[in-house]
Parts: C-alpha cells; sequence; structure tokens
C-alpha cells in the first residue's frame, strides 16, 4: 500500500543512458572479483515515493559508499508494477540491473492476463530485504473492538459490513479477503485509488473497516478517530503491543506486505552471493534498521533461497485467495 510516511528528503538519483545501450550486453559476463565495476540500476517498478523507492535508495546508497559505483534507482511505473519488471527481464544478466520487488510481483502471476514474461523463470532472487505488517482499523461507529466481534458481526449482517482497499489486488485489499475467507464471512469491498482517499473515507465513518499502515494510523488510533483490532503479521508489533494479532483469532492468518531484490535470470551466483552479502551487512547497520523501525517495517536480510522459497509460497497463496475470491484476473 501506498503511505505519505514512506516519503523522506532522500537524495534523488537518475537513471544513466549506459544501460540503454545496446553493446552494454556484449561485454563478458561480470563476476565477484571484479563487480561492481560500474554504476549499478535498481528498477522501482512504482512511482517515486513509495516503498520501494524509498528501499531501493536506502540500500544504494550504502552499496555506492562500500563499492564507490553509484547505485542509481530507476522508476518505471505503469501496468501494475508489469512495465517495470518487463524492463528488468530483458536487461543483461551481469548483476548491473536489479529490480526492488514486493508482494504485487507474486499476486501479478495470477492477478495479471498474459505477463509478457514467466516471473519465476525471469528472474534470479537476490534477497529479502524487508517486511511490514499492516494493522486491522476500524471506524469507532462499528460496534465491534476485537476481530472475534467483526467476525460476528459479518455472520449477523451477510454483505452488509463494507471494507476498503487501496485498490484492487493490493495487500489491503487481499488480506480482507483472505479475513474473510478463513471467517467464513462475506463482507463488502470498496477498492480506492490508494490508500489515502481510502483512509480519508474511514475516518469519516463512509466504510467500516480497512488494513492499514501500522505507524501512519497511530495518531489517529490515540486520538480515538480509529480503533485498532488486529495486526495482520504472525507476531504482534512493537510499535502496538497491546493490540492482539488477527492470528489469534484465525490461526494462521498472516498477510504481511514484503520487499526484495531480484536480478535477471542466469546472473553468475557469484555476483548474485556479492549483492547478498553486502545488502544483508547493509540492513545490519544502525541507520538503516532505525529508518525500516520508524516505519513500522524490520529487515530481513535472507539467502537467495529463502527468498525464492518465500517467494513461490506468495504466489501460491495469494493466487489461491484470488481464484477462491472470484477476483477477475485484468
Amino acid at each position: 500500500m501506498r503511505c505519505s510516511k514512506w516519503l523522506y528528503p532522500l537524495v534523488a538519483l537518475s537513471c544513466a543512458s549506459v544501460f540503454t545501450n545496446p553493446a552494454h550486453a556484449q561485454r563478458a559476463p561480470a563476476t565477484a572479483a571484479s563487480f561492481p565495476a560500474k554504476p549499478i540500476r535498481i528498477i522501482v517498478p512504482f512511482a517515486p515515493g513509495g516503498p520501494n523507492d524509498l528501499l531501493a535508495r536506502l540500500v544504494g546508497q550504502k552499496l555506492t559508499e562500500k563499492w564507490g559505483q553509484q547505485v542509481l534507482v530507476d522508476s518505471r511505473p505503469g501496468g501494475g508494477t508489469v512495465v517495470g519488471t518487463e524492463a528488468a527481464a530483458k536487461a543483461p544478466a551481469d548483476g548491473y540491473t536489479l529490480i526492488m520487488v514486493s508482494l504485487a510481483t507474486a499476486v501479478n502471476v495470477t492477478l495479471k492476463k498474459n505477463l509478457p514474461y514467466d516471473t519465476v523463470k525471469a528472474f534470479a532472487p537476490v534477497i529479502r530485504v524487508a517486511a511490514s505488517p499492516n494493522l486491522l482499523v476500524t471506524h469507532p461507529s462499528l460496534p465491534v473492538r476485537s476481530v472475534g466481534d467483526l467476525v460476528k458481526l459479518a455472520k449477523a449482517r451477510p454483505g452488509q459490513i463494507a471494507y476498503a482497499s487501496g485498490g484492487v489486488g493490493g495487500a489491503t485489499h487481499l488480506g480482507g479477503e483472505l479475513l474473510c475467507l478463513m471467517s467464513g464471512t462475506k463482507m463488502t469491498h470498496v477498492p480506492y485509488k490508494g490508500a489515502t482517499p481510502a483512509t480519508t473515507d474511514l475516518l469519516g465513518g463512509h466504510i467500516s473497516w480497512m488494513f492499514v499502515s501500522i505507524l501512519p494510523a497511530i495518531p489517529q488510533i490515540r486520538s480515538g478517530r480509529l480503533r485498532a483490532i488486529g495486526v495482520s503479521d504472525s507476531r504482534r508489533s512493537s510499535a502496538l503491543p497491546e493490540v492482539p494479532t488477527v492470528a489469534e483469532t484465525l490461526p494462521g492468518f498472516e498477510a504481511t506486505s514484503w520487499y526484495g531484490l531480484f536480478a535477471p535470470a542466469g546472473t553468475p551466483r557469484d555476483v548474485v552471493d556479492k549483492l547478498n552479502a553486502e545488502v544483508a551487512r547493509a540492513l545490519t547497520t544502525p541507520e538503516i534498521r532505525e529508518q525500516l523501525q520508524r516505519e513500522g517495517a524490520e529487515p530481513v536480510g535472507d539467502a537467495p533461497e529463502r527468498f525464492e522459497a518465500h517467494f513461490k509460497s506468495e504466489i501460491a497463496k495469494w493466487g489461491k485467495v484470488i481464484r477462491e475470491a472470484r477476483i477477475e484476473p485484468n
């Protein structure tokens, strides 16, 4: 989901034309010993300002400091991430082009018709960078104080309880669909063009509930304008430790946003390993850990194989939700 809290005064980096040079693909394959010998590009398949963009810049700054080669962030929004992802899939497999992927990349395998690439075969997972749970919040007028209460009310009023999301197929939408499926309830989904207008209508009482990013919602929760009743992660949040997880009522429920780096398939394994090790190191630095924690996110930094397994499990999990909820591919 998008959130203005991700907007920070980071130095903008523009992409150099070297990456579109056809001769670039004819160069000898990169090896870990010489890598990197020139600037690295991280494609972000969203508009600037979102979490993918922020993470690309945070990681890029650390890689630049370590290796002395500039890391350039290349925003390629469009097509629900398809435009940027296709550009990354077609890039030379030499380690000099990466893409900051997220839940949308896994969801699109099922949600999008006729993708111009095979998501699993086109990429080599490098590292999962961060994960961020969401928070189930309700308008105070809704007579519920727990997930259990919400489920009971929805069963008593099938189809009458409306929940908002930042858009069809997004984390906030699919989290709501998963809750309905696991609880055996029918609630009405109302998609918006982004989290901000959805939250505005929720605050106005026009919508009953929605999943939101945790930290931006805290002021509204503290003021009583919203009521927090569940965390979408398997663990409670340190930001709101008094709020139970949804899984405490619906065992097994988890709907967490995540972000990671892919390289084009065929990128030499020693280069992938070098990228993985350096990004993992960067994620342990106090400044990055503190920045992520301020946003309600946690650094991950797992091995390529673990990230690949996680990515494939997310494709299967959300593909099943999309099919069972009868969300039409677009």
